[in-house]
């Protein structure tokens, strides 16, 4: 990407960052109602019961709250750079803590100077069955590293689920984005395969971004895992998605065989084949909603779909009824602005005060 962004790009920039975090959201309703509609005996593993979960149409879980304060997190990052204090993952960190707050408390406490304002949004505290490895890896202060993972043995795609605004930093290169996704993903997730997939996920996703087709997206996620030690069970859930699309035309039994086992490459792989496949949005969403992945694997989809493509591309039906668009899109643009016009916002000689106060870093 060019330093000097045209009009033309920041354009077409904003609507992929819209449609990346809207069609996350959109999947991963879906995925709760096909997860809603499939009675069960027992509890689904690792998740915790509590009141508030999802019942309504439309409404989102955990994944979505903790995608847009991963959000919230990034622009913290870009902004502390004028202090010459910059490290991503600690501002990524704190963002997930104010993300866990909401868990525990029955609203915004006001007197919390660092929440800013998508901590303020009470729709964001409803309690939506977070996976047991988000609550306890997020459950102190003590933030997971490459040498001392939070939860080693964590191999689900929550840390997946949280990583698609990694892959929005265009600037970057995809090198970096995997690596910044990586280390965050072992805040809460410290096995080499849900670590991993958080990072392919996130390179194949900035591809996107760049304009990239999801097959070449795919090809360059891959090149950047070859040198992760432990990276082959991703690269071959990755392969197997990209040869299943010459196996004749999609069908949910294809997409329950990429997401046999559940774990977090699983649910990456049938993501990517769902997307590779897609008639258009709806009909890949749909898709996803099949086998052990359907409450992962949607999400995943919406959110390559949404940046593949674009806002434009995604339902208009599934957008009116979506929990919190308003705030997603706002988000989505104070995050577009922050990448292309930083100096406008919070340079050298400008009134930041607004900005700061939305977006803290002290």
């Amino acid at each position: 990407m060019s330093a000097v962004w045209g009009r033309a790009e920041q354009q077409d920039f904003r609507s992929r960052v819209r449609g990346c975090l809207l069609g996350g959201a959109i999947g991963d309703a879906l995925g709760a109602g096909a997860q809603r509609a499939q009675p069960r005996d027992e509890p689904v593993p690792g998740a915790v019961a509590a009141p508030g979960s999802v019942a309504a149409p439309g409404s989102v879980t955990w994944a979505t709250q903790l995608t847009l304060f991963t959000v919230d997190g990034l622009i913290r990052a870009q902004v502390r750079r004028d202090t010459g204090q910059w490290h991503p993952p600690t501002d990524v960190h704190r963002a997930h803590r104010r993300w866990f707050a909401t868990q525990r408390d029955w609203g915004p406490d006001e007197r919390r100077a660092d929440n800013g304002w998508l901590a303020m949004q009470e729709w964001l505290y409803a309690r939506r069955d977070p996976p047991r490895p988000l609550l306890l890896g997020l459950g102190d202060e003590v933030m997971g590293t490459r040498e001392t993972p939070k939860n080693p043995r964590a191999h689900d795609a929550g840390a997946v689920l949280r990583s698609a605004p990694f892959g929005l930093l265009v600037g970057w290169e995809p090198d970096l984005v995997g690596l910044l996704a990586g280390e965050c993903a072992v805040h809460t997730h410290g096995d080499p395969a849900a670590c991993l997939s958080a990072s392919a996920y996130a390179v194949i996703v900035h591809g996107l971004v760049r304009g990239a087709p999801l097959a070449a997206a795919v090809q360059g996620a891959l090149a950047v895992l070859e040198p992760e030690p432990g990276h082959e069970p991703v690269a071959r859930a990755l392969g197997e998605a990209l040869g299943s699309v010459r196996l004749g035309a999609p069908d949910a039994e294809r997409v329950a065989s990429l997401g046999a086992a559940g774990g977090a490459q699983d649910a990456l792989a049938a993501a990517v084949y769902c997307a590779l496949v897609a008639e258009d949005v709806r009909h890949g969403l749909s898709l996803a909603t099949a086998g052990p992945t359907a409450a992962s694997a949607p999400s995943l989809c919406g959110a390559l779909l949404g940046a593949w493509h674009g806002e434009t591309a995604l339902p208009p039906a599934w957008l009116a009824e979506l929990e919190g668009r308003a705030t997603i899109l706002e988000l989505a643009d104070d995050f577009a602005m922050e990448l292309t016009q930083p100096q406008a916002l919070h340079g050298e000689g400008t009134r930041a005060d607004a900005w700061l106060r939305r977006y803290p870093c002290a």
